[in-house]
């Protein structure tokens, strides 16, 4: 049973994994009215693509207004055949960015990196849904895997709902004015309205854009590092933090607060797994647990403070994310809703993960460290000409 935790004005429930996410996402498009939003990074052709598209179709059948935002680079491999099918049933798509050139580097297309990574929807401006959940299967195709990715979403109804259905109807009025290439008054207040966060003392929707909120989630996150007592959880699969942020870590765990990582066990992406190995002999020698996720591929992006504060959304602790991405966090202080969240990362940890203990720095395996150090260091590079191009626009 979905416990229901009821916060400033909203009713929140915590949904792990896609096998309650999507019958839940499809239960809500089955029984809007008027209208639906959807944002994801990822939309697949797979079998839980065509389940969630199939509930799309028919919210448009019967008259629904359905609009679906999809990532250039995230969702590349969806055929443009499988989208016109889609639209020729009554679903608007649109593409963020498809134009994709990431060793060109003119000056008229260096935004081309920046991608559309949150993952939400909202159904008739009173149901939204944000999280980490791609429009995937949830067993990684072509996998040994038995196990699900672990991931989260939120589910929430109220005041919040209509905020984040606003943010998204302006992001789509923004992409469908970029499309054919206008510019004027009315585009500026997209951006400036959409770029706003939504705070309560209890609850906060964080909207990553690359103006005026660039470092929102990031200064979130260090906020909650630096005030905690007793214990911090996060979990997070591509952490590769920068130095302000590993130096809170760093201080926490040495005065005394447990700070836990629950980290990428898989190797799923070469560049940021191994990158972030070479971060783990000055965490480990701070004191900070590491954890490596087995079951399956971990995607979860969230964290817990002091039984207290927990964030749950789309963003990574990597560069990619907090220099190039538009993400979206909710940020919520409630104990009922964070220990929630901190039982089931603690389950995963004590049955699913593998600790990364002082035997990791006694006997180091010297190859795979000038590995993690030279992906490090490429990543790092990476960073450097990321920051100067965007300095140039």
């Amino acid at each position: 049973m979905k416990c229901v935790h009821r916060i400033a004005d909203n009713e929140l429930v915590l949904l792990q994994n896609g096998t309650v996410f999507f019958p839940q996402l499809c239960a809500d498009i089955q029984a809007a009215q008027h209208s639906i939003y959807l944002e994801t990074y990822i939309f697949a052709a797979d079998e839980t693509g065509q389940r969630v598209a199939a509930a799309l179709q028919c919210a448009a059948a019967r008259g629904v207004a359905v609009r679906l935002l999809l990532d250039g680079f995230g969702s590349a491999e969806l055929s443009e055949h499988y989208v016109q099918q889609l639209r020729s049933q009554g679903i608007q798509v649109q593409w963020f960015r498809r134009e994709i050139s990431p060793f060109t580097w003119q000056r008229s297309r260096k935004r081309r990196l920046l991608r559309l990574h949150r993952k939400m929807a909202v159904i008739d401006g009173e149901v939204a849904f944000i999280g980490g959940i791609n429009i995937i299967d949830d067993i990684p195709q072509h996998s040994d895997f038995t196990a699900p990715r672990l991931d989260y979403a939120v589910r929430l109804q109220g005041t919040l709902a209509a905020e984040i259905h606003l943010a998204m109807r302006h992001l789509w009025g923004v992409v469908s004015w970029a499309s054919i290439r206008r510019r004027g008054k009315e585009i500026r207040q997209f951006i400036l309205h959409e770029e706003a966060a939504v705070f309560t003392p209890e609850i906060a929707l964080l909207l990553r854009d690359n103006l005026r909120h660039r470092r929102d989630i990031e200064r979130a996150y260090l906020k909650a590092i630096l005030g905690a007592q007793r214990e911090i959880i996060i979990a997070n699969p591509y952490f590769l933090p920068g130095s302000v942020f590993r130096r809170a870590l760093k201080h926490a765990a040495r005065r005394g607060v447990r700070v836990v990582l629950l980290l990428q066990g898989k190797v799923e992406y070469r560049l940021q797994h191994y990158a972030t190995h070479a971060l783990y002999d000055q965490l480990l020698a701070a004191g900070v647990e590491i954890y490596e996720y087995q079951a399956s591929y971990l995607h979860a992006k969230v964290a817990v403070v002091d039984e207290q504060w927990s964030t749950v959304g789309s963003s990574n602790i990597d560069p990619f994310s907090l220099l190039l991405a538009r993400e979206a966090n909710l940020v919520i202080q409630h104990q009922d809703f964070a220990r929630e969240l901190r039982e089931s990362l603690l389950s995963a940890i004590a049955v699913d993960a593998l600790r990364i203990g002082t035997e990791y720095c006694d006997r180091p395996n010297y190859f795979a460290r000038l590995i993690a150090r030279l992906c490090y260091g490429f990543v790092r590079i990476l960073i450097g000409v990321l920051r100067l191009r965007r300095q140039g626009t």
